[in-house]
């Protein structure tokens, strides 16, 4: 998902012409790798993406070696996930759920990864204990949120004011607030990083690209994405 679109009620078309827009493409191109770069080594891991949307992260995955699982809330987005690795020729498996009752057993999966999906879920405490119930000990769990500091919230604050749905009711979180959800659910955060610290606009989005990472390995501040590695008691990462 990416750091300009909810996951809520926005379809598959919306995230295809996201992708398709230079400012989009970089964008989602820096997100990914950032995420990836956070999950760490993937064959044979269990994975699940947990507001998956239409399951690039889940086909890329899947693409990596990992058993990968995706569950979202729209069926739009599922069906748009299960095309994609059809014809990525990839296996993978989505399922209708959400994060707050994931329909899973405790210790189900390696690696849970959730990505811009806290910011629209009420209870955002309990979500994140549910997504650490579902690893196995020692397991990973990497989310991915829109940060609170950056002009990409500031313009989509102003836009929920004015009515926008998607954003009148999404809560933007600094590093050290997505640090206490994962510490309250008794995880051990090993690194937080940020990204996407350039304008919404597709021409300084090219020209600072570049230097996107080198910002996100000095502070979080700025950042429109803010992603967070944690791992579950019990035993060393995989």
């Amino acid at each position: 998902m990416s750091a300009t679109n909810a996951p809520t009620e926005i379809g598959p078309k919306v995230y295809e012409s996201w992708r398709a827009a230079p400012l989009g493409r970089i964008t989602e191109a820096i997100e990914q790798r950032l995420v990836f770069d956070m999950i760490g080594e993937l064959a044979g891991v269990r994975l699940l993406d947990a507001g998956c949307g239409d399951g690039v992260l889940v086909c890329a995955a899947a693409a990596k070696g990992a058993v990968a699982t995706g569950i979202d809330l729209n069926p739009a987005m599922l069906a748009a996930g299960r095309m994609r690795a059809a014809r990525t020729g990839v296996r993978a498996t989505f399922l209708d759920g959400r994060v707050e009752r994931l329909p899973f057993a405790s210790g189900s999966f390696d690696v849970v990864v959730s990505v811009t999906v806290l910011c629209f879920v009420s209870d955002a405490a309990a979500a994140v204990r549910e997504l650490a119930r579902v690893l196995r000990p020692g397991g990973r769990l990497v989310l991915g949120e829109l940060g609170r500091w950056s002009l990409w919230a500031a313009s989509r604050r102003v836009r929920g004011w004015l009515g926008a749905a998607t954003w009148k009711t999404a809560r933007f979180r600094t590093a050290a607030e997505l640090r206490a959800l994962a510490e309250q659910a008794s995880l051990a955060v090993t690194a937080i990083r940020g990204a996407v610290y350039y304008p919404p606009v597709g021409l300084l989005a090219r020209a600072l690209a570049p230097v996107d990472s080198g910002l996100g390995n000095l502070t979080t501040f700025g950042a429109a994405f803010v992603a967070l590695r944690a791992v579950s008691p019990g035993g060393g990462p995989r």
